[in-house]
């Protein structure tokens, strides 16, 4: 029986409609990505995104809204399950978050995770590495973005 690999993505935006990445060196590659990671066993979606953009932001989320999940079958790009990825989308202000964030130059090829803020008119699908991501992303300027 196949296994299944659930996944959970903050789209985390700022005043200035910037939306944060995350650019990470794993696995042997380097990739970009929304922040965001596995649930654990007994863990519900939410939690697990909490309990992620703590971990790896030291942000505490209080109100998100549910904004997409993938209801086409998709192999992960680090093993042969099944993915299924959650994306919430979490509005913070930009001068409140508890990370700095340094300049820094990508790719970067040690074990690590970095965050950087693109102006969402900016951000293109082809700045991200995962096909989900990037369905995300189309649907996520159509909606938020102004129409020009």
């Amino acid at each position: 029986m196949a296994r299944f690999n659930l996944r959970v993505y903050a789209l985390i935006t700022n005043e200035f409609n910037e939306i944060l990445v995350s650019d990470e060196y794993r696995y042997g590659q380097f990739f970009t990505k929304f922040p965001g990671g596995g649930v654990e066993d007994a863990e519900g979606i939410e939690a697990a995104l909490k309990r992620e953009l703590l971990e790896e932001l030291g942000l505490t989320v209080g109100h998100m809204t549910f904004f997409y999940f993938n209801d086409f079958h998709q192999i992960s790009a680090f093993d042969n399950s099944n993915l299924v990825a959650f994306y919430y989308c979490v509005s913070i202000q930009k001068k409140a978050v508890p990370f700095s964030i340094e300049p820094y130059e990508i790719p970067f090829f040690e074990e690590q995770e970095k965050q950087r803020w693109i102006a969402l008119s900016e951000l293109d699908t082809s700045d991200l590495t995962f096909p989900i991501d990037r369905i995300v992303l189309e649907k996520f300027q159509k909606e938020f973005l102004p129409s020009s």
